[in-house]
């Protein structure tokens, strides 16, 4: 079976040896798996990634890329938690970057719901059960190990000095927190809106988990990140504040630790733009952290 691919787009993320060799990659998988109507979805991560159908599985998505950590780390996420609120692993083959998982359908996004209040609800509905202890924590990196990497990164790129201090900081915030919040839960890493989706029977799905242990409070920040919107103005602030705050209430953690952990994501997301050769934005870091010095939430 011919996989019908976007082969600039593949080049151009993946390189040119990868995509040479992905075609008969391909072919193994239909092959040993048993798939067929292979689609590729227009995004690029980790990853290239198709729609298909397994004639044992169902309606199934396709995960193939270079064999890394990351791809370990959401197997063993999967696999640990095993269905439950989670996507299904079906077949997985660790070592030639290979995942076959439950596609969830319809999958509509968190996002598509326009009621800040309803996708607050469906955040910390799935936030209440969600965490687990790891079986083996050494398999995963620590959320603070996260953290004191790319600030390390950070210190060696002289073109982004303010950034680089500002993530310095991060870190020894984040350093404070978790000795606050001491729990070793196996978190999502990327518990965000786009991997949030809406399964059968109504009820919302998780999707690409990252792997990743510290406190269950580590895992709300990205979920905020992503109702930034494209300016901070007035509006977004309140905005903003309401949803520090409705958090706050919902899942009992002090809203200046929120907005803590709000800066030091925002200041994570940003540095790793620039190691991925993107253009960061100092002003959304710079508002984040301006917020942690309201004299209303210091504690």
């Amino acid at each position: 079976m011919t996989v019908k691919m976007n082969a600039n787009k593949i080049i151009s993320h993946f390189g040119e040896t990868f995509y040479n060799a992905l075609q008969a990659k391909l072919e193994r998988y239909i092959n040993e798996w048993h798939l067929s109507e292979l689609e590729q979805i227009d995004y690029y991560s980790v990853n290239c990634i198709y729609k298909c159908v397994s004639e044992i599985h169902g309606s199934c998505i396709l995960k193939i890329g270079n064999p890394c950590r990351e791809t370990l780390t959401e197997y063993n996420a999967l696999r640990e938690y095993d269905g439950t609120s989670f996507c299904r692993l079906y077949k997985a083959d660790v070592q030639n970057g290979v995942l076959l998982i439950e596609r969830i359908i319809p999958g509509s996004r968190l996002r598509e719901i326009t009621h800040i209040d309803k996708r607050l609800d469906i955040f910390c509905d799935l936030f209440a059960n969600l965490h687990k202890t790891p079986s083996d924590k050494s398999l995963y990196p620590t959320y603070l190990g996260w953290v004191t990497r790319i600030a390390a990164y950070m210190r060696g790129r002289e073109d982004y000095k303010t950034l680089s201090a500002y993530m310095d900081e991060a870190e020894k915030i984040c350093r404070r927190l978790w000795d606050k919040y001491p729990g070793e839960m196996l978190l999502h890493g990327d518990f965000h809106h786009d991997n949030i989706l809406l399964g059968s029977y109504c009820k919302y799905r998780i999707i690409d988990p990252k792997g990743v242990v510290g406190d269950r409070v580590f895992d709300i920040p990205r979920f905020i990140l992503n109702e930034f919107e494209d300016e901070i103005t007035d509006g977004f602030k309140a905005k903003y504040l309401y949803i520090i705050k409705t958090l706050s209430e919902k899942l009992n953690i002090p809203e200046g630790d929120i907005l803590k952990l709000v800066f030091v994501e925002m200041c994570m997301a940003h540095c790793w733009n620039v190691e991925s050769s993107r253009t960061p934005d100092i002003r959304e870091v710079e508002f984040t952290k301006i917020m942690t010095e309201d004299e209303h939430y210091v504690n």
